[in-house]
């Protein structure tokens, strides 16, 4: 899931518009940019099977970044950084802290809803969740494509954002959903976990650092 992570995004950061979208985005795909690293860096591992081509789901060890203990942690830590950055929102600023937590939180819960029993509780042979939904790709990614129209709609209503800016967040995050649509049913297996690993975080920075440059304020005020 990962346009399904920024729909989910859209709906926290309405929230809290003095805080950049694309933070919130950031925040919501934290767990992916340390998994990748991490699989980069040898600390966990995926495994592309030879069923990938039919099932479109690779096997995961990533107790670090997706076990529950783990996205607990990774959200205290954001919730943390976000307390020290934003201290000019004064009275907002736990508002804000916490609503980074909870888009933290949201990528593991996502993710329990759509991948096999395979996200363990601590370590990678304590218990693990997951409801699979993934088996039901179809079914998938019409609740991911449900979570980015209730995200873009939401977003969009809960501000006074120009129409550029409406237009350009609402076309950047369907771009993202039908690439994401594409890459669970067309797209060929990864060469390589390490290319699928370094291939993701090269999609991830770009994606985070487009919604910051939609998500901008103008210098007159205006969001």
């Amino acid at each position: 899931m990962f346009a399904g992570h920024i729909g989910v995004a859209l709906v926290i950061g309405r929230a809290e518009r003095r805080v950049n979208i694309g933070v919130f985005v950031a925040a919501a795909l934290l767990l992916d940019f340390v998994l990748w690293l991490f699989v980069l860096l040898g600390w966990e591992s995926v495994v592309i099977p030879a069923s990938f081509v039919t099932t479109r789901q690779a096997v995961f060890v990533f107790p670090y970044s997706h076990g529950l203990l783990a996205g607990l942690a990774w959200s205290a830590l954001a919730a943390a950084g976000a307390w020290l950055t934003y201290e000019r929102l004064a009275a907002a600023r736990a508002r804000a802290a916490m609503l980074l937590a909870a888009a933290v939180f949201s990528h593991w819960l996502l993710d329990a809803l759509v991948h096999r029993p395979e996200m363990p509780l601590v370590g990678a042979t304590t218990e693990a969740f997951g409801l699979g939904l993934w088996d039901n790709m179809p079914a998938a990614l019409v609740a991911e494509a449900a979570i980015v129209i209730v995200g873009i709609t939401l977003f969009i209503r809960g501000g006074d954002l120009s129409p550029g800016r409406a237009i350009a967040i609402s076309a950047l995050s369907l771009v993202i959903l039908a690439f994401t649509v594409v890459g669970m049913m067309l797209a060929p297996p990864p060469s390589s976990p390490l290319v699928m690993a370094g291939s993701s975080l090269v999609t991830l920075i770009p994606v985070c650092a487009l919604f910051a440059w939609t998500g901008r304020q103008p210098r007159n005020g205006r969001p």
